[in-house]
């Protein structure tokens, strides 16, 4: 279709031209996002060459689904130049970014029908209320929710959030149905009372002065990590770099130094603690197996340096 002797089209030549309706062409007109070029002597619209590829580059974008704002940003961005506008690049990151979500959302949500589909008639009562509870994707904030209420309370927000990033566990982006049941069930026990037969804080959160709640979880976490691989390959208990790590961590806690007798009782008063063993064992679930192998968590890790304690303080009595 050759175009108009004056260079201008009407609002049926662009929709002609373009191969879409008028009443698509008068949408985005009205919207702005296709300003007309001038108006004829019986007052209809007429639109300059270049809005056709303005057209074209709205159809494209709203075929990306972005919506009609971030079209708006796109084709007003004065560095537009064919697509090296830096509106576009920011414009399809954030779309990705919440396609990413919603896939994830979706992933979730399969995986969670799976659960209640494969499971025994008598228990699907039991894992829809657990699944119900939990959204798709699902939060971790719950779970923060629970140590910072388990945390010493002055602790720094520093020394707080490293500790969160170990003991919170992420929710994997492809779930399978065992870990989406793994974090209802973490949701469920985080969210639950503290049972009142037993003390929900340990001995070390009474330490008076407030850096050495942020000393004693830095060296914990640290031990933690020294631990990880002989755990990973499956060596037993014993004493040495982890094991003196996390016994420093508690003495300058409680601001002595270490020896045979403090580990004695370090041991005897951790013993007494209490555990989060279930804690524990679902964050190792929604992690999933590792080669083959379980995840090490803080509380495995835990487990570990508090065994080879006790074989320690047990080889030198």
């Amino acid at each position: 279709m050759p175009g108009p002797d004056d260079g201008l089209w009407s609002i049926g030549e662009l929709a002609e031209r373009a191969g879409v309706t008028v009443k698509t062409v008068r949408f985005y007109s009205d919207r702005g996002l296709l300003p007309e070029t001038a108006r004829s002597a019986g007052g209809h619209r007429r639109y300059g060459s270049g809005a056709l590829d303005r057209l074209g580059l709205i159809r494209s974008l709203r075929a990306l689904d972005l919506p009609l704002p971030e079209v708006r940003r796109v084709v007003e961005d004065e560095a537009w130049d064919g697509g090296a506008g830096v509106v576009l690049e920011d414009a399809v990151a954030a779309r990705l970014g919440r396609l990413g979500q919603q896939l994830a959302a979706l992933r979730w949500r399969e995986a969670g029908l799976r659960l209640v589909q494969d499971c025994p008639p008598r228990e699907r009562a039991d894992r829809l209320r657990l699944i119900a509870a939990v959204a798709a994707p699902p939060s971790t904030d719950a779970l923060a929710r629970f140590w910072r209420a388990w945390l010493p309370p002055r602790m720094p927000a520093g020394a707080t959030a490293a500790f969160l990033e170990h003991a919170v566990p992420q929710p994997p982006g492809d779930p399978a149905p065992a870990q989406v049941l793994a974090f209802a069930r973490l949701h469920a026990l985080v969210t639950g009372p503290c049972p009142a037969a037993r003390p929900c804080q340990p001995a070390a959160h009474g330490a008076d002065a407030r850096s050495r709640a942020a000393v004693l979880y830095a060296g914990l976490i640290e031990a933690y990590g020294l631990a990880a691989e002989p755990l990973r390959n499956g060596r037993a208990p014993y004493a040495g770099a982890a094991l003196d790590c996390f016994v420093a961590a508690y003495a300058a806690a409680y601001g002595t130094g270490d020896g045979t007798g403090f580990r004695r009782r370090l041991r005897d008063r951790l013993s007494a603690d209490p555990r989060f063993d279930r804690y524990w064992e679902l964050v190792a679930e929604v992690a999933g197996p590792r080669d083959g192998r379980p995840a090490v968590t803080p509380g495995t890790a835990h487990d570990w340096l508090l065994a080879a304690l006790d074989a320690d303080v047990e080889r030198a009595a």
